[in-house]
């Protein structure tokens, strides 16, 4: 490994729960589960160091009851905490997952909506549109941004659309990466990166990179569960590329690492970077 992740975005407590269907306006239905994790990006973050890298979470934490809970996930997977808790507890997401494998957020924010500047270095640096729809956050990262000498990659969020576009003016001039699902792709179509990865679901990935546009084939899976697939593949490829690795091989084992996740249960199911190599090779 010749680089360090650093990670600036959020970490939630994820209650999920599994349900047939999404009740109506109204109604109720019974879960068929229910499970505690931590998520957001964890879910990154746990990606990227299974594929070897060194990772640091340079975002808040608190003193909540979800709080140690999260930095005990953090330390299993060797991940350095740049700053120390302050006042206040993690938000909560509340996860509801399908029949289908589809997920569909509630997000409470908590003391991940407030960013303090560190000074920590890094080869890739990972923002995520969450952060941008809090004003202390955005304004420590437009603080931050233009002092840095790292890659930078961007994940937009599902909230890219209700961003408003003086803040993404702002920050994508700094952007590096952008990595973004076909919806949050449609809501930034006229966004120019260096490079821009456009994920797919199983169909892969799309690449533009040099004015060329690649599409990177994804992996036939049985998928039962869709929650974090996503933070996988944005984990695991910038792992690849601090190895290294052009950004179309990265791509593909993006690819593999997202299929390998959706064929478990839970948000946190980025495979090791051996699982990766028998599904590639």
């Amino acid at each position: 490994m010749t680089g360090r992740f650093v990670h600036t975005g959020q970490i939630v407590a994820d209650l999920v729960m599994r349900v047939d269907a999404l009740p109506p306006l109204g109604g109720d239905v019974l879960a068929s589960s229910f499970e505690q994790h931590v998520g957001g990006g964890f879910n990154v973050m746990a990606a990227a160091a299974r594929s070897g890298a060194d990772v640091v979470y340079a975002g808040s934490h608190g003193s909540g009851q979800f709080d140690d809970l999260a930095r005990k996930a953090l330390a299993e997977e060797g991940i350095i905490l740049a700053l120390p808790p302050d006042d206040n507890a993690i938000g909560v997401c509340f996860v509801i997952v399908d029949q289908t494998g589809e997920r569909t957020f509630i997000t409470s924010p908590g003391a991940e909506g407030r960013v303090r500047p560190v000074d920590v270095d890094g080869d890739i640096v990972y923002i995520t549109g969450y952060s941008l729809t809090h004003t202390i956050n955005r304004d420590a990262l437009l603080a931050w941004l233009p002092s840095i000498s790292a890659t930078v990659m961007l994940d937009p969020s599902p909230l890219a659309a209700s961003i408003p576009a003086e803040t993404w003016r702002a920050v994508l001039p700094y952007v590096d990466i952008l990595s973004s699902n076909a919806a949050e792709a449609a809501a930034l179509s006229d966004v120019d990166v260096p490079i821009r990865v456009r994920r797919d679901g199983p169909r892969g990935c799309t690449i533009v990179y040099n004015s060329q546009t690649t599409q990177v084939p994804g992996f036939d899976v049985y998928a039962v569960d869709t929650n974090g697939a996503g933070d996988i593949h944005c984990g695991v490829l910038a792992a690849e590329l601090l190895r290294g690795n052009n950004i179309l091989y990265a791509a593909q084992r993006a690819n593999a690492a997202a299929a390998l996740s959706v064929t478990r249960h839970g948000p946190a199911t980025a495979p090791t970077r051996a699982e990766i190599d028998k599904l590639v090779h």
